[in-house]
């Protein structure tokens, strides 16, 4: 198996800018997003279902980079009062938002013969229906404040390639691939844009615990460098998505990276 190149340090490149980053607590895309943006000047503020990791991410992160830089609340994105209080702190406590990051979402697997309704809507309300309850705030914010922000979608190559087992979970990531879409082409004349990352297999101590070494193997076995993507890789991407060099991309999803999506 191939390995990761070097960590590539910060560059300033969200200079002043704040953020709204959701199921940033933990190992995974989420809390690497944090540290990424962090590393490249924003203020973050973290959301997370897990009342006792948003306080832990929160804590050392600020310990790190400044208190006046980092923030956070509990928020389960199915709830919205919660999302509404998420984007209410940032506003409150850095005075606006230019950039949100929506990671949250929920997998699983089970054969859709045996797949109960609870199963399905559950994914469903956590992964795309959560992720439209926070583009929803995001822009009605952005709209409002008259800036120019920028929201990032994590979506999934399984929505775009089939997995047996995972058919709620591919239909909801293929439907924040088609919000991700339709937002852009109503945010483009606020001057907001609106892409998504779809990344295929990032390897983290939650996956490693609910995915069997062998299918681990098989789905390694189709990346085109060989490896699974460390979480920061994807967290990159993010960063460009999020960033001014990325200031003429709208409604694009960028896979990360599968060669047989």
């Amino acid at each position: 198996m191939g390995t990761p190149p070097p960590y590539e340090p910060g560059h300033q490149l969200l200079a002043g800018r704040t953020a709204v980053i959701t199921a940033a607590a933990g190992a995974g895309i989420g809390g690497a997003t944090a540290r990424r943006f962090l590393e490249e000047g924003a203020r973050i503020v973290v959301g997370d279902a897990h009342a006792r990791r948003t306080a832990e991410t929160v804590e050392t992160l600020a310990e790190e980079f400044g208190t006046d830089r980092v923030t956070g609340a509990p928020c389960d994105v199915t709830a919205e009062d919660q999302v509404r209080a998420l984007f209410a702190l940032a506003e409150r406590v850095h005075g606006g938002l230019d950039i949100v990051v929506n990671n949250a979402g929920l997998g699983g697997t089970a054969e859709l013969t045996e797949m109960t309704d609870e199963q399905w809507a559950k994914v469903i309300d956590v992964t795309l229906t959560g992720t439209f309850r926070c583009t929803r705030t995001a822009l009605r914010l952005m709209k409002a404040s008259g800036r120019k922000g920028v929201i990032v979608n994590n979506a999934s190559v399984l929505g775009w390639r089939a997995q047996a087992g995972q058919a709620h979970y591919a239909a909801a990531k293929a439907g924040v691939m088609a919000l991700t879409r339709c937002a852009s082409v109503e945010a483009a004349e606020h001057g907001i844009r609106v892409n998504a990352v779809s990344p295929s297999l990032a390897m983290h101590p939650h996956l490693a615990k609910v995915t069997s070494p062998g299918l681990l193997a098989e789905l390694t076995s189709r990346e085109a460098f060989g490896r699974y993507a460390e979480p920061w890789e994807v967290a990159n991407v993010i960063v460009f998505l999020a960033s001014g060099y990325s200031s003429y991309l709208t409604g694009e999803v960028l896979s990360v990276s599968d060669r047989h999506a």
